[in-house]
């Protein structure tokens, strides 16, 4: 298992959220977009310039900027 920043996720790429990092009001928005500790997702799609990146996570896709992405902790497999 690798521990990765969800900007470095690759396109359909499965993880774990394990960690949302920071206070304040970013942080609390990505929460309340249901990107919480122990959330399955997949990244599905990235914008032509790496930014936003669109998730599937719970049965919805929702679309993140890097920064905001930059956060957030996830849990991989490794790439043999």
């Amino acid at each position: 298992m690798a521990i990765i920043k969800l900007r470095e996720m690759k396109l359909n790429q499965e993880g774990i959220i394990r960690e949302i990092e920071g206070k304040g009001d970013l942080t609390r928005k990505i929460r309340d977009m249901g990107i919480v500790p122990g959330t399955e997702i997949t990244v599905i799609g990235r914008a032509p310039l790496k930014d936003p990146v669109a998730l599937r996570l719970k049965g919805f896709t929702l679309t993140l900027r890097n920064k905001e992405a930059d956060f957030i902790t996830v849990e991989t497999e490794e790439k043999k």
